[in-house]
């Protein structure tokens, strides 16, 4: 199923500064679920990738491992588009100072832009 087409540089710092930060925890949900959708391999509970990267503070490791998380997620999601992958490491080291949603974003927009007169929310074929 196709996701939609966010303006990254909205998603990664306008949106969250005019929203104190929750469209952060928005994008999060909702980019994890985008991409399980599109790419059934995925499994992912984007409610547990938010929850690590709110409550998991507390425990210092879990938003790490959502991060990275979500940089495989989105690698693996281009590998099915056909497209070419991003680099889950540079995902993690630019979510570590602030660029990740960014990065995360324009690669993204990469797999729907690859489905050019598809719609939000239509079921698209993957890559052979």
């Amino acid at each position: 199923m196709l996701g939609k087409r966010r303006n990254p540089v909205a998603a990664w710092l306008g949106l969250p500064l005019i929203t104190l930060g929750i469209y952060g925890l928005v994008w999060i949900y909702k980019t994890n679920r985008e991409l399980s959708q599109y790419e059934r391999r995925i499994v992912v509970n984007p409610v547990m990738s938010v929850l690590a990267c709110t409550l998991g503070v507390v425990l210092l490791v879990p938003p790490f491992v959502a991060a990275w998380r979500l940089g495989t997620r989105a690698a693996q999601a281009q590998r099915a588009a056909g497209v070419p992958q991003l680099s889950p490491g540079l995902a993690f080291v630019l979510f570590l100072i602030g660029f990740g949603p960014l990065y995360l974003q324009i690669e993204i927009n990469k797999i729907w832009a690859r489905y050019p007169t598809a719609v939000e929310g239509q079921q698209v074929p993957l890559a052979a």
